[in-house]
C-alpha cells in the first residue's frame, strides 16, 4: 500500500495520506473494489442499516473510498434503507480527481431489476452527476421512462428482469467508470462474488456482537469453489480492524 504502518491509526491519518493509502492500481481494465463493514458475529447492519456498526474512522475511510472511485454502485435495497443521497464534491479529493480525469464526484450507479425506485428523490433528480440505473432488457418500459424523464441514464446490463454483474461492470467500464466501488448491500456483493468480478475487499471488523439474524456482507447461493483473497494491509483502532484484501 504505502509506507503508513499498523500503528499508525486511520483517524490520525492525513486525507492525503488515506488516499495514497487506497489509491487503486494501474490496471487496463475495470477494478472492482467493495467497501463493508461487519460485527464480530459476522452481521453486517444493526436495525436494517450500517452506520450503527461503523466508527468515525470507519467513515473517514468511506469517504476517502468514495473520493477516489468515478461510480459507487449500490442495490435498490441498500439505496433505500440507506437513504442515499447523490456524492458530493469534497475539496480534499479536488485536484486528484482533476488530475485523473474523473467528475468532482463519483456518480452513483443503482442495480434495480424491477426499477422500484422513487425516482423523485435528490438521488435522481439533482445530482452533480448524473445518476445511473443498472436493469435488465426486460426491465417495465414505463419505470425505464420515468428514470430517464428524472435525468438518469438507464443502462442495460442483463436479459429479463436481472442485472449481470460482470455485464454490469463492462458496461460502466465503457461508459469510462474503471474505478468501481461497491457498497453493498450483501446480496449485490454476493453477486459479484459468485459471478468473480471483485477484485478488492475493505472490510472493517468492529468490536461488537449483536446476535439477531441480520444479513452477512454476502448473501445469496454458495459459491461452489470459496474465492481465496489476500491480506493487503491491517490497520487497528480502538478494537476496530480495518483490513484490505485483494484477489489471489
Amino acid at each position: 500500500m504505502t509506507d503508513l504502518t499498523a500503528a499508525e491509526a486511520p483517524g490520525e491519518w492525513s486525507l492525503d495520506d488515506l488516499a495514497d493509502a487506497y489509491a487503486y492500481p494501474r490496471t487496463d481494465g475495470p477494478w472492482l473494489r467493495a467497501n463493508m463493514v461487519s460485527t464480530l458475529d459476522g452481521a453486517a447492519q444493526h436495525d436494517g442499516r450500517s452506520q450503527p456498526i461503523s466508527c468515525e474512522s470507519d467513515m473517514r475511510i468511506f469517504g476517502t473510498l468514495r473520493g477516489l472511485a468515478d461510480v459507487v454502485i449500490a442495490g435498490a435495497e441498500t439505496v433505500r434503507q440507506e437513504g442515499y443521497r447523490p456524492a458530493r464534491a469534497r475539496d480534499a479529493f479536488a485536484a486528484r480527481r482533476a488530475a485523473a480525469g474523473q467528475t468532482p464526484a463519483p456518480a452513483v450507479a443503482v442495480v434495480s431489476g424491477s426499477l422500484d425506485l422513487d425516482f423523485s428523490l435528490p438521488l435522481f433528480v439533482s445530482p452533480l452527476v448524473p445518476t445511473l440505473v443498472l436493469t435488465g432488457a426486460g426491465a417495465p418500459p414505463d419505470r425505464i421512462a420515468t428514470a430517464r424523464k428524472a435525468g438518469a441514464e438507464v443502462v442495460i446490463a442483463g436479459e429479463g428482469s436481472r442485472v449481470d454483474p460482470a455485464r454490469a461492470v463492462a458496461e460502466l467500464a465503457d461508459r469510462g467508470h474503471r474505478r468501481l466501488l461497491t457498497e453493498g448491500g450483501p446480496r449485490l456483493l454476493g453477486q459479484f462474488v459468485a459471478r468473480d468480478v471483485l477484485d478488492e475487499l475493505c472490510l472493517t471488523v468492529a468490536p461488537l456482537l449483536t446476535a439477531g439474524d441480520a444479513q452477512r456482507i454476502a448473501g445469496g447461493p454458495a459459491v461452489e469453489v470459496p474465492k481465496r483473497f489476500a491480506l493487503d494491509a491491517l490497520l487497528e483502532e480502538d478494537g476496530f480492524l480495518f483490513s484490505r484484501y485483494r484477489r489471489s
